[in-house]
């Protein structure tokens, strides 16, 4: 069996071969203005520039990405110290097994026994994320919820693939099938002046779709785990995750441990209500989770010594993490001060004109899946590309609605197999899962996801739907 390479490795790779793309694509811009805040392409302003061939560059991809990413980074780290402090009570996993406990006494009904109690569970919890993910774009958030779920998913049997899937999966799952997501639905539809989340009755069509798949396959995938745990590509990675939930050596909740648990319900309902309410990002959200250690701490009899103490050695245990979404970053650095992107999507979005509905919407939807690759951000690939593809959709007689779905979908998928997307490194750093298992893990699952979004679009082209 070949070994994996290191992720620093994998992600290094990819920034040389963004290196070699600047010397073999003609460098090229499109001129942009700013519109209502945001900054558009304007059309038909594409131009060649001087050539910038990038060399040297590759070795200061991690410094740029840190600047640029270093609202993700410090996010990670926060978290990261916040609930090393947590985990020091055994709050976590002493609550995981027994709640646990408890709905084990589930089993007395019918129909429990037939669904199955760690079913039921997971798909509750993954219809939850989903939602959050389609109603307000859940992403970063996720991270902090890593170390709450991979606990209860090792308790229940399974590995911490599962884990991740019932949080982070779950919300892009949902991210991707989005009615009313204000990141990249509301942006797209509002630089394609489409009224603002109309069509959200076959959006609402499609997440349900895209969710229920996400959950059949999760549920799958779990039970072959649970049923020979050898077949998990992380079973000796789990290794640290089995000894932390054996290591609680307790049966019952203490007082302190019970006030911990409901300090993170009350920072997890804050966050919810901060996130949908009042626009928070990353800096609240940060220092929410900062503040819940620290109380953590104090709840735990620390003393303010021992509460630093634990937060430092959080941060050096996730640092890994942030350090490779700082060099992942660097791939978007390379590429764009070589000036290829635009010529990418110029040569692209050209062939559009003299194809079919049908072959159109298919390079469409493929250009803007590998376009995600490259630039994982939902709002700045809006900005760059819906200008010109709403466009060639009116060229080509197929509804903007149309393209702004094509967009959601190339937009959401991949995000949850791009090295590009800070989220998604941010999280496996925290699960331990080196970026070469999961992707070995995940494409199949991702690709039938990409190929079922397809599907979904296609009634579009034929069918009288609303907003449609």
């Amino acid at each position: 069996m070949k070994r994996i390479p290191h992720t620093f490795t994998i992600v290094f790779g990819l920034i040389v071969l963004a290196a070699v793309l600047t010397w073999v694509v003609p460098a090229g811009e499109y001129l942009r203005q700013t519109v209502d805040g945001r900054e558009v392409v304007l059309n038909d302003s594409y131009h060649r520039v001087e050539s910038a061939p990038q060399t040297w560059q590759i070795f200061s991809a991690l410094f740029n990405g840190f600047v640029d990413k270093a609202d993700i980074i410090v996010f990670i780290l926060m978290v990261g110290g916040a609930f090393w402090i947590l985990n020091n009570s055994h709050a976590i996993d002493v609550g995981v097994m027994a709640f646990l406990r408890r709905v084990q006494r589930l089993r007395r009904y019918r129909i429990v026994q037939w669904l199955g109690v760690e079913n039921i569970i997971i798909t509750l919890v993954m219809i939850m994320f989903s939602l959050f993910g389609a109603i307000f774009g859940m992403s970063e958030e996720t991270i902090a919820f890593v170390v709450v779920f991979i606990p209860l998913a090792i308790q229940m049997g399974y590995d911490s693939i599962v884990g991740v899937c019932m949080c982070y999966v779950a919300a892009h799952v949902g991210f991707a099938g989005a009615m009313l997501n204000p990141f990249t639905v509301g942006i797209a539809q509002g630089i394609a002046d489409l009224p603002l989340f109309s069509g959200v009755e076959y959006r609402l069509f499609c997440w349900i779709i895209l969710t229920l798949i996400g959950i059949a396959f999760v549920l799958w995938y779990a039970a072959r785990v649970k049923a020979k745990p050898e077949r998990s590509p992380v079973y000796k990675l789990d290794e640290y995750w089995r000894n932390r939930v054996e290591s609680t050596g307790q049966s019952k909740l203490s007082v302190r441990q019970g006030l911990i648990l409901i300090l993170l319900l009350v920072t997890i309902v804050v966050l919810v209500c901060g996130v949908l309410e009042c626009n928070w990002y990353i800096a609240e959200i940060s220092a929410l989770f900062f503040a819940m250690g620290i109380i953590a701490g104090i709840i735990d009899r620390q003393s303010a010594d021992d509460i630093a103490k634990l937060f430092l050695a959080g941060c050096k245990d996730i640092l890994s993490a942030a350090l490779v979404v700082g060099l992942a970053s660097g791939i978007i650095f390379i590429l764009k001060d070589g000036h290829v992107i635009d010529t990418l999507l110029y040569g692209l979005t050209r062939s559009l004109a003299s194809l079919g509905g049908v072959a159109s919407l298919g390079v469409m939807y493929i250009f803007q899946t590998l376009l995600n690759i490259v630039m994982p951000s939902g709002s700045a690939k809006a900005a760059l590309t819906m200008p010109i593809m709403t466009q060639f959709a009116d060229l080509i007689n197929i509804s903007r609605q149309t393209t702004v779905l094509a967009f959601q979908f190339g937009d959401g998928f991949t995000n949850m197999l791009t090295p590009t997307s800070g989220v998604l490194i941010g999280v496996l750093g925290i699960a331990r899962i080196p970026y070469g298992t999961w992707l070995k893990w995940a494409w199949r699952f991702i690709l039938g996801l990409i190929v079922i979004g397809f599907l979904l679009m296609l009634p579009t082209l034929w069918l009288d739907l609303p907003g449609f």
